[in-house]
């Protein structure tokens, strides 16, 4: 016999059948900040097989001894079981390494910084899904937990010696993670690009403080590349005083929504215009006709999202897949130990009579 409704006997067949069912058990391996000691706080992994370290030992002046035991604090999604969406009261600010397998280890490795305006840092989807993207080419990332403005540090001084400090000791670390020294950058999102726009150019600076009875005394802060996402306000930015360029600066990815994020695309613009005056190589910048800011309302009531996410079927929805062309024609693609494009065309430029020296 045949039901005239067929559809209502299934739902109804699936209804009485999840009565039957016991409730789904509770998530599994959700991570959560470690325990205040009197010790300084061990900050946690946020995804499985992270190495966490550490950027200063204890008792250092870059740490405030008063706070430094606190616990992070993590805000975490409501719908994705175990997915840290941000993180705030980060005191004792670190590095979290994840490494790929040897067979397809190019030995580049891109330290990731996340935005969410110097108030929380958004490790969910401007830093923790970049790992599996970054897995497929060969390239080991590094997740930077830098300090906030909203915990009372200045994100000028504090979280860029943060983000200098990251490249320090992924270099000091090199060897033991299977990484090669010469292919260390950085990419940032938002604040996290600011603060990656300033390390590129203040490198020199921090090495020279900072080489003087440090364990890392030696090694250079400075990033072999550098990705600036929907930045923030440059060094370069027109309210403020520009620091002078240094010859060897690293060479730049740029990536904003233009009218949709005008504001933004900007601050890119600023920051590519210095470069490009200077005649610095392998300088890349796209502007997307299409495009707003992480945290944007949206007319639904929701926000814009970050990082990877689609945007709509948008082509500023895959600025990421821009980057690797740019990535692999500076050469760090290949295998570890092959000097990159970037590093001889650097080498070339250095060596080079500076434009305004010519006659």
């Amino acid at each position: 016999m045949r039901h005239a409704f067929p559809w209502l006997f299934s739902f109804v067949t699936v209804a009485v059948a999840a009565q039957t069912l016991p409730p789904p058990p509770a998530p599994l391996g959700v991570p959560k900040p470690g325990p205040v000691t009197d010790a300084p706080y061990a900050p946690q992994p946020i995804l499985p097989g992270g190495v966490v370290i550490p950027l200063y030992p204890p008792g250092s002046t870059f740490l405030k001894a008063d706070r430094v035991h606190e616990a992070e604090v993590y805000s975490m999604s409501q719908a994705v079981p175990g997915r840290i969406n941000s993180i705030v009261n980060i005191h004792n600010p670190s590095i979290e390494v994840h490494t790929v397998d040897r067979s397809i280890n190019t030995g580049a490795a891109v330290i990731l910084v996340a935005g969410g305006g110097h108030n929380t840092l958004n490790v969910g989807s401007e830093s923790a899904d970049f790992v599996p993207f970054f897995y497929n080419y060969g390239v080991n990332t590094i997740i930077l937990r830098n300090r906030l403005r909203k915990d009372g540090y200045i994100a000028e001084v504090d979280a860029v010696n943060d983000a200098l400090q990251s490249v320090r000791m992924v270099r000091a670390y090199a060897a033991q993670f299977n990484i090669d020294p010469h292919k260390i950058g950085m990419m940032g999102f938002s604040a996290g690009a600011e603060l990656v726009a300033a390390a590129a150019v203040l490198y020199n600076d921090f090495d020279k403080k900072n080489n003087t009875n440090d364990a890392l005394a030696g090694v250079t802060s400075r990033p072999d590349f550098v990705g600036i996402i929907y930045p923030g306000p440059s060094p370069f930015a027109r309210n403020r005083v520009a620091p002078p360029i240094p010859r060897n600066v690293p060479p730049a990815f740029l990536v904003c929504g233009g009218s949709g994020d005008r504001v933004h695309a900007v601050w890119a613009m600023e920051y590519f215009s210095a470069m490009l005056n200077l005649g610095v190589p392998n300088i890349e910048m796209h502007i997307y006709g299409n495009g707003r800011h992480p945290g944007d309302p949206l007319p639904d009531g929701s926000h814009m999202t970050g990082g990877l996410t689609d945007r709509n079927d948008t082509p500023f929805g895959t600025w990421q897949f821009r980057f690797i062309d740019w990535f692999r024609d500076l050469g760090f693609l290949q295998r570890p130990g092959v000097e990159t494009k970037a590093a001889k065309d650097s080498n070339a430029f250095v060596s080079q009579t500076p434009l305004a020296d010519r006659h």
